[in-house]
């Protein structure tokens, strides 16, 4: 497992972007000051502005040591890489808000069910529940990893800028059809995603201004980048999302 990671990350080396540990705090400029982005793991990111911290699918795997309080817990699917029930305590407070899909809704308390296709406003911003489901791969002939409906996808406004966290997907008509997004975390494993060049495929459609790899284990960085090469206008970060593998 190690060699192959190594692989992997050797391979993002060699790209104009550079990959940054884990704990790395990027930003991005919005009004009211950046949005600061830190990767912990896999499918799991820290994002703050303001005073506003949230957290998506965060993973009791990851180091969440120096973590401050959630004022936003958002989760994507009931897999136990995005639903960890022990984390989501760890990190709320009382004024959490913690959303969930209904498929996640009995399994934790005080919860806010989204739907694909909610709009809601939580925690001082405009939350939209986004589609994320498999279009052909599954764990046998006729059934789907993930179905439609069954988890969340999110797009977050954020100082006037438009955050997409695509959640456990394939490249489908609801990603291709996004505008106005700042900032996209887009995934890339197989069985249960997409390929590097299927993800790649995706944001040309819908053409972030940055995008994030992330839920990568196992993918060839170099693809997703090299498919993106040439496309004015999105900047591609590689970052490593699975630190001392």
């Amino acid at each position: 497992m190690r060699a192959k990671a190594m692989c992997v990350l050797g391979a993002a080396l060699l790209l104009p972007t550079s990959l940054l540990s884990a704990g790395t705090v990027d930003t991005v400029k919005a009004e009211g000051g950046d949005i600061r982005i830190t990767p912990i793991l896999h499918g799991s990111v820290q994002i703050e502005h303001g005073d506003t911290v949230i957290y998506v699918d965060p993973w009791s795997r990851g180091d969440y040591s120096e973590a401050p309080k959630a004022d936003l817990i958002l989760v994507t699917d009931i897999h136990g890489d995005h639903l960890d029930v022990e984390m989501i305590a760890k990190l709320r407070k009382d004024s959490t808000i913690l959303v969930v899909p209904a498929a996640a809704a009995d399994k934790v308390e005080g919860e806010t069910v989204m739907a694909n296709g909610d709009k809601k406003e939580a925690a001082g911003l405009q939350i939209e529940a986004i589609p994320m489901y498999n279009l052909k791969r599954g764990p046998e002939e006729g059934g789907l990893y993930h179905e439609k409906g069954r988890g969340n996808g999110y797009v977050l406004t954020l100082g006037g800028e438009r955050v997409y966290l695509a959640g456990d997907t394939a490249c489908i008509p609801e990603m291709r059809q996004l505008s106005d997004i700042t900032v996209a975390f887009v995934p890339m494993n197989l069985p249960y995603t997409m390929t590097p060049t299927e993800a790649a495929e995706c944001v040309k459609a819908f053409r972030p201004k940055v995008v994030y790899p992330f839920h990568y284990r196992g993918s060839d960085l170099g693809e997703f980048s090299a498919s993106l090469e040439g496309e004015a206008g999105i900047e591609v970060r590689i970052r490593d999302w699975y630190p001392g593998s």
